[in-house]
């Protein structure tokens, strides 16, 4: 049975902040509010967790994760970005977008895109994310909260606890967070690419 947190999404309670990053600290899988629906993750390090991530949302192992960071400082330990890409990324975050680029040393194996070596960066623009990624000091290795058969990601925190309270070992209630997924934008070619268009405007990243 997972515990329920409702935090508030201006001003997190710092107590209910600390101890949802015990839970991940310690192995557990959370559900938290994003700027574009709610995403469910784990520890970095964790295999076991991201293995159950993967059974929840009945994915393969081709499925890349996404690591949701705090700020272009946390993306550039573990994505390599050349000076125009910071340029983009700088305007462009927080925000709806996931942007996947070269993977650099720093990041497990496991999680690297087989072929590419390649992951998903992001930064949404939320204040209960950026808060719990203070607390941690390092990104929250996560997925976009869909479930099997689905389309489009849950966002209601009510329904994903009566959908998946068995599952998980929290779920923070942040309000309503948007019902569209990120805008993906692929940097790892010689031109941005633009895989799927979500909530943030694709247009500037379009050549």
């Amino acid at each position: 049975m997972s515990q329920f947190f409702q935090i508030h999404p201006e001003t997190p309670q710092k107590r209910l902040i600390t101890q949802a990053v015990e839970i991940l600290r310690k192995g557990g899988v959370i559900v938290y509010p994003t700027d574009s629906g709610y995403a469910i993750g784990c520890h970095l390090g964790d295999k076991q967790a991201a293995d159950r991530i993967k059974r929840i949302r009945k994915l393969d192992d081709k499925h890349n994760f996404t690591l949701v960071c705090r700020d272009l400082s946390d993306i550039g330990v573990y994505a390599k970005v050349d000076n125009t890409q910071y340029r983009l990324l700088k305007t462009f975050t927080p925000g709806p977008y996931t942007f996947i680029l070269d993977a650099t040393s720093e990041v497990p194996r496991r999680l690297l895109h087989p072929k590419r070596k390649s992951i998903g960066v992001r930064v949404p623009d939320n204040e209960i994310v950026r808060q719990l990624l203070a607390e941690l000091g390092e990104p929250i290795m996560s997925s976009t909260l869909i479930l099997p058969g689905e389309s489009d990601p849950m966002t209601d925190a009510e329904d994903i606890r009566d959908a998946l309270e068995h599952e998980l070992d929290l779920i923070i209630d942040g309000g309503g967070c948007g019902l569209e997924a990120t805008t993906v934008v692929n940097f790892t070619g010689d031109v941005p690419e633009v895989t799927r268009v979500g909530k943030g405007d694709p247009e500037p990243f379009r050549v």
